[in-house]
């Protein structure tokens, strides 16, 4: 089962080390891992993205509490919080397939970032799932680049 870990630190330098070595220490894997600034220049929100029963999870946080600099840690739950995920995805086109892939990136409201002559760029952001489904779609037409930023999440309340 996969769970999402949003983990607010202390921006010092070795911090994101003593979590990814926790992570790698215990045998755990790190799905995906995004890190940045918060409106407070002295914390970072790490958001982690892990797979493992309620009873690993529930260890792992117990884990990073312990950490120096780790100010909170919060286990999100289905409906508890809000993700987002920014990808990029470079796909094949020709003059048949270009007006269709446009159309398909209107559909989901991705944005064309770039135009080639043999290819185009797309940026889209969205939940897993919608993310997700895009690239179906996308692969049909032939995907030659991908690069994904990693969920980014915030409690609702």
């Amino acid at each position: 089962m996969r769970h999402t870990i949003s983990v607010l630190v202390e921006n010092k330098f070795g911090v994101l080390t003593r979590v990814a070595g926790l992570f790698s220490g215990r045998g755990y894997n790190i799905d995906t891992l995004n890190v940045g600034p918060t409106h407070n220049p002295k914390m970072s929100r790490m958001t982690i993205v892990t797979r493992g029963d309620d009873a690993t999870v529930d260890q792992i946080v117990k884990q990073l509490n312990k950490l120096v600099n780790v100010l909170e840690v919060q286990d999100f739950r289905d409906g508890d919080y809000v993700d987002r995920e920014l990808v990029l995805v470079k796909v094949k086109v020709d003059s048949k397939t270009r007006a269709e892939i446009m159309q398909i990136a209107d559909i989901f409201r991705a944005k064309i970032v770039d135009v080639q002559p043999q290819s185009l760029t797309v940026e889209i952001t969205g939940n897993e799932s919608k993310v997700e489904k895009f690239l179906e779609l996308m692969s049909t037409f032939g995907v030659t680049g991908l690069t994904r930023t990693g969920k980014v999440a915030l409690q609702r309340k």
